[in-house]
């Protein structure tokens, strides 16, 4: 039977079979994690992609033992939202950090309601729901 570690010394093959469960459990959005003294692991479209991972939302995680929920401006996900959290031991301290792409940052959902007619008139080629009072001027 294999053990896995998860410390602040753990290696990529020790949050590997985490970070996949995860990976499937967000429905194959990318995914990565490290500890904070070795280095992590980036998961994506089903594999592992990098086993020496070290992003800079990672290492900031750890570093402030906050959860962030940024878009980089560096690295391997720069300009991609990504939210990371950090993985704490029982007295709360950071031992690692495990993020995933946030598919809610990359668009705006007001924003995106509050143009859904006008999109769906543009692509549909008319208003899918008129107004009442539109559907009654149409009917004169």
């Amino acid at each position: 039977m294999h053990r896995y570690t998860l410390s602040c010394s753990a290696e990529s093959a020790d949050l590997e079979p985490v970070v996949l469960a995860v990976h499937e459990l967000v429905h194959r959005l990318p995914v990565t994690a490290k500890s904070r003294e070795k280095d992590g692991i980036r998961v994506e479209e089903g594999r592992v992609i990098d086993r020496h991972y070290n992003g800079p939302v990672l290492l900031d995680v750890i570093a402030q033992n906050t959860t962030i929920q940024t878009t980089p401006a560096s690295g391997a996900y720069k300009g991609v939202p990504v939210t990371v959290s950090p993985i704490r031991d029982k007295d709360g301290n950071a031992i690692g950090a495990i993020g995933v792409v946030d598919i809610t940052g990359i668009f705006d959902l007001a924003t995106l309601m509050e143009h859904q007619t006008a999109i769906l008139k543009q692509v549909c080629g008319k208003d899918p729901c008129p107004l009442p009072s539109e559907q009654i001027s149409a009917k004169r």
